[in-house]
């Protein structure tokens, strides 16, 4: 299975791909550079903000939930005007917001970290029916939110524990128990980033450092690994008309000027074979 690119912008920090799939559009984001990009067609679009912005959820044709340094904004597409509904750790100038993903239930999960990787700094919380709730503090780097198709399990990770959790969920999508390790990525050394589940509920993991994304099934065992270009892959999500193309961010954060072909952070596609695990695409 080989990589075509999507994107040859290079990204400090690409991350929180999204496809909207009102639009046939992929949204991405560059959180060092402070900006959210895009394509249509051959056309490259890109957003500036005045702070770090990480992560989307899309809640209809026109519009983005946008997870920023210090809010939860409201984004419009076409003008780009965006207006805060929700303020997120604004009064800490420690702190960032990174990983987020929307849940099933229309909820919005995000995390913070601190600007510096500051260990503990950061948390995870869930914006729910207009309001922001911690569900859990004390993370480090926030990373692999996502949720099992039918709502009852969430997945999360704090990069350097190198553990994958997964959190048992009630009908209306909060923690009901307590969380338990998915997968220990320990004995292999390998860095938990970002995160997907497909139809088939099993978890695609970007590894950070280490070039690739694997698919975890439903019980933890590993099925797959797929190298992909760029040695600081950050997160997968999928997309296209029948959600089979798998999109992955990378980052150029700590590689040295002179870097090999394959560690170059670019944005790259996969096409999955024809087989029933798909994406799936929940509006915030």
């Amino acid at each position: 299975m080989a990589a075509t690119f999507f994107d040859r912008r290079s990204c400090t920090l690409g991350e929180g791909p999204l496809w909207h799939p009102e639009r046939g559009q992929l949204f991405w984001f560059d959180i060092l550079g402070r900006q959210l990009l895009s394509r249509e067609g051959d056309t490259a679009l890109e957003w500036s903000f005045d702070e770090y912005v990480s992560a989307a959820g899309w809640v209809d044709r026109d519009t983005l939930l946008v997870a920023s340094q210090t809010s939860l904004m409201r984004f419009d597409i076409p003008s780009g005007a965006h207006e805060v509904i929700a303020p997120l750790e604004a009064d800490n100038a420690v702190t960032r917001s990174n990983d987020g993903r929307a849940d099933p239930q229309g909820g919005f999960w995000i995390g913070t970290m601190g600007i510096n990787a500051e260990p503990g700094a950061g948390a995870i919380y869930r914006y729910y029916k207009g309001a922001v709730e911690r569900i859990f503090a004390d993370i480090t780097v926030s990373n692999a939110i996502c949720f099992a198709p039918d709502g009852r399990h969430a997945y999360y990770a704090d990069t350097p524990t190198l553990q994958i959790m997964v959190q048992p969920l009630d009908a209306e999508g909060w923690p009901d128990g307590a969380p338990e390790v998915f997968v220990d990525l320990n004995e292999a050394g390998l860095k938990p980033d970002g995160a997907v589940v497909d139809s088939q509920g099993a978890l695609w993991n970007a590894q950070w450092g280490a070039g690739r994304v694997a698919r975890y099934l439903p019980d933890g065992t590993l099925d797959q690994v797929i190298e992909v270009p760029g040695l600081h892959s950050t997160c997968p999500a999928f997309g296209g008309e029948d959600l089979r193309t798998l999109y992955v961010t990378s980052a150029s954060a700590g590689l040295i000027p002179l870097i090999p072909p394959r560690a170059r952070p670019l944005l790259p596609r996969l096409r999955l074979p024809d087989r029933p695990n798909t994406g799936l695409c929940w509006p915030d």
